[in-house]
């Protein structure tokens, strides 16, 4: 556009862009564009003439101005103008009706894009960016309201324990502690007295916590701890009492497990209390040796005799312990014995020990301790009323069982040559040792202490070699081998010898068995079975060998035979109620079980593997189904282990499993127990006396 004159190009700036005169050049931040400046430079040019093309950028520039501005401020020039309107400040001749113009553009826009950046005057959306927060209030302000408690200014209560009076501020001590926000904050005497007294807590205890309340610092000491913990405990200070536990925890001692138990019981520190009580379980023989123990009163000593973790070697330590407490003070606690004696597991001591007991001068004119010495002596003089016989006093403590061991297997790497250790007292597994090389189908067997590993197959080569492993050394030795090599046999120790029943030698089922005199340290054929058996199931019950189920290279087999080492000769007995291969076996106080395993081999399409449990009675020659399993196990890991079969592992045709399950022939349920570090099946478990 061409304008003629300055004033022609004035009206179509007006009628155009509707501007008017910046209302605060001063702070003004487009100084460069503002339209007041524009349109006052325009004005000073009046008596001048200029080409059209000076107009032309004139215009130009304000029209850029103007668009930036209707963007980025439009709401800041309406309510400026507003401002300015509303305080009736005084303008420049001739500049009204331009902010009259400007005012009304504004309020009857027809857009709603102006309308909206005039009337919507939003916040920041980056409220990161405009919140100022500073790091270090907490710590200045509570420094500072330290130094009114020290100066004693401020402070609204004066707390008085003992004849001490500590001054303090009602809004700190309630931020902290739950039992001064309840005081303070409902409608109790206390919230509104000016002197609180604080009943039965220590008085420099209670002014280390107050100063705890604005510090978040204090200093733990062993003169000092239980006092700090028992006000902490009051005053519900949650984070003393845990620093106070866990500082109570790195001081458990043999000599003084037993009075933190019973402090932290009294004051209901339950993880201090479970933590003092496992130390003290763990540590028995230590502890037994102290002053405390000596001390313990009746309800403490009954508790320690109860629990089924002491850890012992045996319950004739149990036994000694309770004497040694009686004898320190006879005359109070000789009264206490019977009811005490009762938790001892006396069918479970030696026989030649309770023969001495029964002529023990504490014992001797009691009745009732007589009494209890015989029920001790009938569990060893019946060994076949024994199932009769079962309750609490015949349960073996958990340390007193030994250990229990899964030797190799088969895993996910086709062979696994790590053997695992059981603790039954801490529910755990771990790794103790790992085999010279890889074994599969291999049996084990414990002689004196030691666990044998005899026969098995690498790959395709079939063994007969056998070592042996020493879990007190941790040791491995090479002993004699076999006659002929064997696979998928079964191993058991009967009287002494060691048997090695059946297998595969790699091109024929096996009938055969061998027997190993450790004394003369060699290798004898005894007589063969009935029948070849591969994956067979072995075990020793009254004094014979039973071979279970297994495979014959036609089928899984459900027969049953038993060797007598006396006459050299194998009997059949009542057959399974179930085919089973990969079976494994287990004796119980007279019972035999049998337990998983396949009833088919693994390439016949009706194969299907079993949770079924059987459990066989000698006496009547008779099967009876128990329950089951929680799953399927074929190659599974049996084991008697105290009072429980435990079934390690196998395979439930997908995955070799961790898993491992308990039963209770008491009350005829499974339940689980920590799994295996390594899934594995046809691992050989076994228990050793450690």
């Amino acid at each position: 556009m061409t304008c003629g004159s300055w004033y022609t190009r004035f009206l179509f700036l007006k009628q155009t862009h509707s501007f008017t005169p910046c209302l605060c050049p001063s702070e003004c931040p487009f100084e460069s564009s503002c339209p007041h400046n524009i349109s006052q430079r325009v004005l000073e040019r009046q008596a001048t003439t200029e080409h059209d093309t000076c107009a032309q950028n004139e215009a130009t520039s304000y029209y850029t101005s103007c668009n930036f501005l209707k963007t980025s401020e439009k709401w800041r020039v309406a309510d400026t103008a507003e401002r300015f309107s509303q305080q009736n400040r005084e303008t420049p001749p001739g500049s009204s009706n331009l902010l009259e113009t400007l005012l009304e553009n504004h309020r009857t826009s027809n857009s709603s894009a102006t309308l909206s950046s005039c009337v919507s005057m939003e916040p920041c959306a980056c409220a990161e960016e405009c919140m100022f927060t500073a790091l270090s209030h907490a710590d200045v302000t509570f420094g500072k309201m330290e130094g009114y408690l020290r100066s004693r200014q401020l402070c609204d209560v004066i707390l008085v324990a003992g004849d001490r009076r500590i001054p303090a501020h009602r809004l700190v001590l309630s931020s902290v502690s739950d039992y001064f926000a309840a005081m303070f904050t409902s409608d109790v005497r206390e919230a509104k007295q000016d002197e609180v007294k604080m009943e039965g807590v220590d008085p420099d205890a209670l002014w280390v916590l107050v100063q705890y309340a604005y510090t978040g610092r204090l200093e733990l000491r062993e003169d000092t701890i239980e006092s700090l913990l028992s006000a902490s405990c009051l005053l519900q200070l949650s984070s003393v009492v845990q620093a106070c536990c866990a500082f109570l925890m790195k001081q458990l001692h043999p000599s003084n497990c037993l009075g933190i138990r019973s402090y932290a019981d009294a004051q209901g520190c339950h993880d201090l209390q479970r933590a003092a009580h496992a130390y003290t379980m763990e540590h028995f023989l230590e502890v037994v040796g102290g002053q405390e123990f000596l001390l313990l009163p009746v309800e403490e000593m009954e508790r320690l005799l109860t629990s089924d973790d002491v850890n012992v070697p045996d319950e004739e330590t149990v036994v000694t312990s309770l004497l040694t407490w009686v004898s320190h003070d006879v005359a109070t606690r000789e009264r206490h014995l019977p009811s005490l004696l009762a938790h001892i597991r006396l069918p479970l001591l030696q026989p030649q020990f309770l023969a001495d007991l029964e002529s023990n001068p504490l014992l001797r004119d009691s009745m009732e301790c007589q009494r209890l010495l015989m029920e001790g002596m009938k569990y060893h003089l019946l060994p076949q009323r024994r199932p009769l016989l079962q309750s609490p006093r015949t349960r073996p403590r958990k340390a007193t069982v030994g250990a229990m061991f899964a030797v190799g297997g088969m895993d996910a790497t086709k062979g696994a040559t790590s053997i695992e250790q059981y603790c039954l007292r801490r529910d755990t597994w771990r790794q103790v040792a790992t085999m010279s090389g890889r074994r599969l189908q291999f049996g084990v067997a414990v002689l004196d202490d030691r666990l044998y590993v005899v026969g098995g197959r690498d790959g395709l080569k079939t063994l007969n070699t056998v070592e042996c492993y020493n879990p007190h050394s941790k040791t491995w030795s090479v002993m004699p081998p076999m006659s002929t090599h064997r696979h998928g046999l079964g191993v058991a120790v009967l009287e002494g010898p060691m048997y090695a029943v059946g297998g595969h030698d790699g091109w024929s089922y096996l009938s055969t068995v061998e027997r190993w005199d450790p004394q003369a340290r060699q290798w004898s054929f005894v007589a063969s079975m009935a029948t070849p058996r591969s994956t067979v199931g072995v075990a020793v019950l009254n004094g014979k060998l039973y071979a279970v189920g297994g495979r014959d290279g036609s089928s899984c087999l459900r027969s049953v035979e038993c060797f007598d080492p006396h006459t050299n000769r194998w009997n059949g007995c009542a057959p399974m109620a179930k085919r089973r291969g990969g079976v494994g076996v287990a004796t119980w106080h007279g019972f035999l079980y049998a337990i998983g395993g396949h009833d088919a081999p693994a390439s016949s399409l009706a194969s299907r593997l079993s949770d079924c449990v059987e459990r066989y009675d000698p006496q009547t020659d008779v099967w009876t189904t128990v329950a089951p399993m929680s799953i399927s196990r074929d190659a599974v890991g049996v084991c008697l282990l105290g009072d429980r079969l435990y079934a390690v592992g196998g395979y439930d045709g997908q995955v070799y499993l961790n898993t491992v399950e308990a039963y209770d022939p008491q009350t005829n349920e499974w339940t689980q127990v920590a799994p295996l570090c390594v899934g594995r099946a046809g691992a050989c478990v076994v228990a050793v006396r450690l």
